[in-house]
């Protein structure tokens, strides 16, 4: 359906929940590394539960190879950053489009984000955080998307 892109991870907690979340959406989860953990960390799989083998999941050593390999899909390339105004549910989302979301201390990096900023996008939040958790953020945008596309979504 969509494609969740982990740019850097580093708490395998919310890599697993994000993979539990992939597989409960028919999505794609792709990580680019470098992570802090091992993929095959107890704490992922935990968190994964017993989801964790039937994940559609693709890791990629670097953000290069990563854009090398999907290239010709960068104009459906969705950003995630408290660094824009653009509110995620002002976004026109269709199904194949690649939802990225940055380590959970770092963010997403502005050169990758600059390819194509246009398509940054915010989760609104009070003026007393800065940043909601990796795995909440991605199960916000990615259900806002679903529910763009809900018939798409149930005719799987």
């Amino acid at each position: 359906m969509f494609n969740i892109v982990l740019v850097h991870p580093q708490i395998p907690q919310n890599t697993g929940s994000i993979g539990r979340m992939c597989v409960n959406t028919d999505c794609a989860l792709h990580i680019i590394k470098p992570t802090v953990f091992d993929l095959s960390e107890k704490a992922v799989r935990r968190a994964g539960l017993d989801y964790w083998h039937l994940l559609e999941l693709h890791v990629w050593e670097n953000v290069e190879a990563f854009l090398e390999a999907n290239a010709t899909k960068e104009e459906r390339f969705f950003y995630a950053t408290t660094k824009t105004k653009q509110r995620y549910f002002d976004v026109r989302y269709q199904p194949g489009d690649f939802l990225f979301f940055g380590g959970e201390s770092t963010g997403l990096p502005m050169e990758l984000m600059q390819r194509r900023f246009e398509n940054a996008v915010t989760i609104p939040m009070g003026k007393q955080g800065r940043s909601l958790n990796q795995a909440t953020s991605a199960g916000i945008v990615l259900y806002e998307a679903i529910r763009q596309n809900y018939e798409a979504f149930a005719a799987l």
